[in-house]
């Protein structure tokens, strides 16, 4: 079913019912968003109040990664096989549900289900709000409503820290999830009412083994990446290897499912039946754009799980402080939002890309130097700065990669774009968490070792960034987006 059609207003190109869905979109991802964010800054409260293990605790985070991991994959066909109202309603269903089930949660097996349950709205949400507004949005003002998107990414996570931290210590942790459940329930009831079919659907059925192959592969990838942090600086040689033995059986699964995965998505696309067509890749900048993503992810989810714990294992910051610590970085990204996709709109990418890229790798160079003596209020302008630099790359790159394929293709390129962020953060996290471990271990326990390991971890998020600037230099605002004509599918 079609969108009901009429004058677009002047400033946006699209209707203003249309407007009205995309705003309504863009609460319900900030929801999701500020639901996750918050959750970081609770995890020593819940060791504490439900008597776990640190190990145990990461469960309620890597069960929520590796469901994210399994359901990104599909919404690609989601999108495409079902309507609009339809995807919204049932993503937020999700969400409201994972969200009270948590809030009433009398122990940690039933929290860890309640974010799995969450975990399954939050993963169809940002490719809905992606190909709605590639659907909708006319190719000369996307950058604009791109810059919206940027919004929501920088200010849920601005805000749900410094809320976490504030409730953790006033009401506990059950009211992290008390506080964002109306919210999303009136998200999900104005969505309701408002939301209808944005485009066309398909009638084509869903693939049982490639949802299977994508299971093993994404989630195997995903669970032995959030493993490897875990094993820095272990005792014996023999118990590090008894322990590391599910990691690499993990890797292995992920490995061999994900290239099964591909094998037959590369058959069932020659009838268009694939659950994730990987027919977007034949677009040099789609994929050129999604690595640069991938890389930036990559060095930024690292980069954002190292600063925290630095600031209160090093500089002794409580989780208040580190939250407050990051809030004006994230709302200089924000507010960049929109002025960023006004100048991509006009100017394109490289104006944007090139300042971005060396912004970034330049930050990261300068973590590299962090003691125990770093000042606090340089630490906070250094992360302004990065999430500047951030900023200037995530809404040319958003717009570049999907506005680079064909309208039939873009729920499957929000779904890679979605799946390459979540599988590259957490390689990120993997990466720098182990090394900075490793190194804090040899270098002798106390704060002098962890800043050792933060600055060599640092070191390899600023080395991986690098390659940033040469892409920079090559990705292109795509034809269509120049000059209006049809998007390019190769």
């Amino acid at each position: 079913m079609a969108a009901t059609v009429t004058s677009p207003s002047t400033s946006t190109g699209v209707t203003p019912e249309q407007s009205r869905v995309i705003w309504l979109l863009l609460t319900a991802a900030f929801v999701a968003i500020l639901n996750e964010t918050t959750m970081n800054v609770a995890i020593p409260f819940l060791i504490r109040d439900l008597g776990i293990t640190a190990v145990s605790a990461q469960w309620l985070t890597t069960a929520f990664m590796l469901t994210m991991a399994v359901v990104i994959p599909i919404t690609g066909f989601l999108l495409r096989r079902f309507t609009t109202r339809q995807v919204f309603i049932t993503a937020m269903s999700l969400f409201s549900t994972g969200t009270l089930v948590a809030f009433l949660s009398p122990g940690f097996e039933v929290l860890v289900g309640a974010r799995v349950i969450q975990a399954s709205g939050t993963a169809i949400m940002m490719p809905l709000l992606m190909t709605t507004l590639m659907t909708i949005v006319p190719p000369q003002h996307r950058g604009r409503m791109m810059g919206r998107v940027s919004i929501v990414m920088a200010l849920a996570p601005a805000i749900g820290p410094t809320m976490s931290g504030i409730v953790l210590e006033t009401l506990g942790w059950h009211w992290i999830f008390g506080i964002v459940f109306p919210i999303a329930l009136v998200a999900l009831f104005i969505g309701a009412r408002w939301i209808r079919n944005l485009g066309e659907t398909s009638a084509a059925p869903i693939d049982i083994p490639s949802v299977i192959l994508s299971a093993f592969g994404f989630g195997g990838l995903v669970f032995g990446l959030s493993q490897i942090g875990g094993h820095g600086g272990e005792g014996t040689d023999a118990a590090a290897a008894t322990s590391a033995l599910p990691l690499v059986l993990a890797l292995a699964v992920g490995v061999v499912g994900l290239a099964l995965f591909v094998w037959r998505q590369l058959r069932l696309q020659r009838a268009d039946n694939a659950l994730l067509d990987l027919r977007v890749f034949r677009s040099r900048n789609f994929s050129l754009s999604v690595a640069q993503l991938g890389v930036m992810s990559l060095a930024f989810f690292g980069a954002i799980t190292l600063l925290p714990l630095y600031l209160q294992n090093v500089l002794g910051r409580s989780p208040l402080e580190t939250g407050l610590a990051v809030l004006p970085g994230s709302l200089a990204m924000g507010l960049a939002g929109p002025v960023i996709g006004r100048i991509y709109d006009r100017f394109g990418t490289q104006i944007l890309l090139v300042p971005g890229a060396f912004i970034t790798s330049g930050m990261l160079w300068f973590f590299t130097t962090v003691g125990t003596s770093t000042p606090f209020a340089f630490l906070v302008v250094a992360q302004t700065i990065l999430m500047i630099g951030l900023a200037l790359s995530f809404t040319p790159l958003f717009t570049a990669s999907l506005g680079s394929l064909e309208p039939r293709f873009y729920s499957y390129g929000s779904a890679v774009v979605g799946t390459v962020q979540q599988v590259a953060g957490a390689a990120g996290i993997a990466l720098l968490v182990t090394v900075m471990s490793t190194v804090s271990a040899s270098a002798g326990s106390g704060v002098e070792g962890d800043a050792a390991g933060t600055r060599v971890a640092f070191l390899i998020a600023a080395i991986v960034s690098l390659p940033l600037i040469v892409g920079a230099f090559v990705i292109r605002k795509p034809a269509d987006q120049i000059g209006a004509s049809a998007p390019v599918g190769h």
